[in-house]
């Protein structure tokens, strides 16, 4: 058995996970900084839903730009310093937001907090891949992704319940708080994050010239599917309260719990789908998984299914999505790997993942104008589209890499 495939101890591997799953919860919350408080900030400073909601544009085009650019100065400098580095904007983040005096203020916080979110999938792909076991990977993918979800879930609760209670600019400095929380703990166990190769000696490894992966196939694709798969979910985190209640005439209680169903069973989905990656055929797991997707998608909006089967379906959206997540991280890998070696990692990550921002922040403008023309049955069908696109550009990576 090589060096590349003997296991790691233990404890390592799970110190590791926890704490970049940790981190990655707290990037997810700073994802929601703004959008709480939305209910407090419309009537402080004016704003229509447009104005308020474009700043959401800006918090992930700033990170879909600086996520490309964040993979070469992980390959360089090392995770760690770009993992600080990003915290500290989160931190910033929620000061200025805590001292905001008008919409430019506004803009600057999510400019500030997308900043910091763009370094964290190529600094948390690229220590997970240098310091977890290859047998452990299919895991610590699906704990990064759970904690993700669970950054999402806890923002809410925390900002706006500080909020109501000391108001709005209180719960701004809480943000703070929880970013130099999570500081103080990725500098204290740092070494847990540290690869004993230099980082210098990486980045004049294997990966070739600096911008060699940019004519990789197979790093296109990985693009491509990441654009896709997430304008779809954008779609739906979006837009699926309200047109379950136009297609289903569902309360607005009903529709927020069917969208909370979604991401609950997405969730559960990133836990299974942890054990299956460790399968190998990642790509045809992902065209499974989303296949059956983009078939209940297509089913949900025909507007056949009776009310009572609406929570079903949106679990078994989800939960099939979701299994799809671990396998669609190791596929990047085998992408990285398969021409450009470890030392490109953060730039194949940073750009890849690139595709994810640029998702979300297109999600909105593609099927704004379905929602606007009370076409609500159309936008399902185009996030069975999209699906299934995404499946053809996993299995094109799969032959390629």
């Amino acid at each position: 058995m090589t060096a590349e495939v003997l296991p790691s101890p233990v404890p390592r591997d799970i110190e590791t996970i926890s704490l970049i799953g940790f981190v990655h919860g707290v990037s997810h919350f700073f994802h929601l900084l703004l959008p709480p408080l939305f209910p407090w900030l419309m009537p402080e400073f004016g704003l229509s839903f447009t104005g308020i909601g474009t700043t959401m544009s800006v918090f992930f085009i700033v990170s879909g730009i600086g996520q490309a650019a964040a993979g070469f100065l992980v390959d360089r400098f090392g995770a760690v310093r770009v993992l600080a580095a990003g915290i500290t904007c989160f931190a910033l983040a929620g000061v200025v937001l805590h001292f905001a005096t008008g919409y430019a203020s506004l803009v600057a916080v999510a400019a500030l907090a997308g900043l910091g979110n763009s370094v964290f999938h190529p600094a948390d792909f690229t220590v997970l891949n240098h310091r977890v076991s290859p047998p452990r990977l299919g895991h610590a993918f699906s704990v990064h992704g759970l904690s993700g979800n669970l950054g999402w879930a806890a923002a809410p609760i925390f900002l706006t319940g500080i909020a109501a209670a000391a108001g709005w600019r209180s719960a701004a400095l809480g943000a703070s708080v929880v970013a130099l929380l999570a500081l103080g703990l990725l500098l204290w166990r740092r070494q847990a994050l540290t690869d004993a190769e230099p980082h210098a000696a990486r980045a004049a490894g294997d990966a070739g010239p600096t911008f060699a992966f940019l004519g990789s196939k197979a790093v296109w694709l990985c693009f491509l599917f990441f654009l896709l798969i997430t304008s779809a979910f954008g779609a739906i985190q979006n837009f699926a309260s309200p047109i379950l209640q136009a297609v289903y005439g569902l309360s607005l209680t009903t529709g927020a719990l069917a969208l909370s169903t979604y991401l609950t069973a997405g969730a559960a989905g990133i836990v299974l789908g942890g054990f299956l990656a460790q399968k190998q055929a990642q790509d045809l797991l992902i065209a499974l998984a989303l296949g059956v997707a983009a078939l209940l998608a297509v089913l949900l909006a025909s507007g056949w299914p009776p009310a009572w089967s609406i929570l079903p379906l949106m679990a078994g959206i989800g939960f099939c999505t979701g299994t799809a997540g671990p396998s669609r991280d190791l596929l990047v890998r085998r992408a990285a790997t398969a021409r450009f070696g470890k030392a490109a990692y953060g730039r194949v990550y940073g750009f890849v993942y690139s595709g994810l921002d640029l998702g979300l922040a297109t999600a909105p403008l593609i099927f704004g104008g379905l929602m606007d023309a009370h076409r609500f049955g159309d936008v399902l069908i185009g996030v069975a589209l999209l699906q299934g696109l995404a499946i053809f550009s996993a299995l094109r990576v799969g032959k390629t890499a």
